[in-house]
């Protein structure tokens, strides 16, 4: 199987400004990001950022950079960027890894890239939730399948609502059935740019979750629990130093 990793890099941030060039343990966070891409089995990592600051910090890392527009909406857009002037056809399977992911395990990138097949052009990854509080966290991302792996919905929401134990007190502990999405995406280019081409959808902006777009015109999302662990990615100063301490004991 072939594919190709493309992480969008916005340089802004509301609550980390200038995210990307952080310094994790003795590298910029999109550097540590781009490290782990190109130790899975893609043919090719390509770093698209808005900002030529980013660009620099990539340059020899091994990795290509691609300076793209400052206008785009989603990370999304800016993959779409990479894929038009790449001039990559429909079938190409490319995976969206998150610029903020120092420390996201390259066999999870190869998972979702294989989970691409004739019924689901577009794939994505969860793990179990294991403490209830975080069932009811509106920044964790929840997402139920049906019997076959496919994704039925994504809410910000406690799904699936447990009738009998959620009206009340939270439980000491929850069952298997709920599940946290995780951020990364594999699309064949042709849906992809399907995808782009669509206005936001109703249930998109409700939840301010860009792949109920795809859900709501008619695109089979596959979803499967990440053959590893995936810690969560860099949002906060306090976010950056738990990956440092992390990385210190590996490095």
């Amino acid at each position: 199987m072939c594919y190709r990793v493309v992480i969008p890099a916005r340089f802004g941030s509301t609550r980390l400004p200038g995210k990307p060039l952080v310094d994790i343990a003795g590298k910029p966070m999109i550097v540590r990001v781009a490290e782990q891409a190109m130790r899975s089995k893609a043919t090719g990592v390509v770093v698209a950022t808005d900002d030529s600051r980013v660009v620099d910090a990539v340059r020899g890392s091994g990795a290509e950079a691609m300076l793209t527009r400052g206008d785009h909406r989603s990370g999304s857009d800016r993959v779409m960027e990479v894929v038009d002037a790449k001039g990559w056809p429909d079938d190409e399977i490319v995976v969206n890894v998150q610029g903020d992911e120092p420390l996201i395990p390259p066999v999870v990138i190869d998972q979702v890239a294989a989970l691409i097949d004739d019924e689901c052009e577009v794939a994505t990854l969860s793990e179990p939730i294991a403490e209830p509080a975080d069932v009811f966290d509106p920044n964790i991302v929840k997402v139920v399948t049906d019997q076959h792996g496919r994704a039925l919905y994504f809410s910000r929401a406690p799904i699936p609502w447990h009738r009998d134990t959620f009206g009340g007190r939270l439980p000491p502990r929850i069952g298997s059935a709920w599940r946290r999405h995780i951020g990364i995406y594999a699309y064949r280019a042709g849906a992809l740019r399907a995808f782009v081409s669509y206005p936001p959808s109703r249930l998109e902006e409700l939840e301010a979750l860009e792949q109920l777009r795809l859900m709501d015109h008619g695109h089979a999302i596959a979803v499967a629990e990440a053959e590893a662990p995936v810690p969560g990615g860099v949002d906060t100063p306090a976010d950056a130093d738990r990956v440092r301490d992390v990385l210190r004991g590996v490095d």
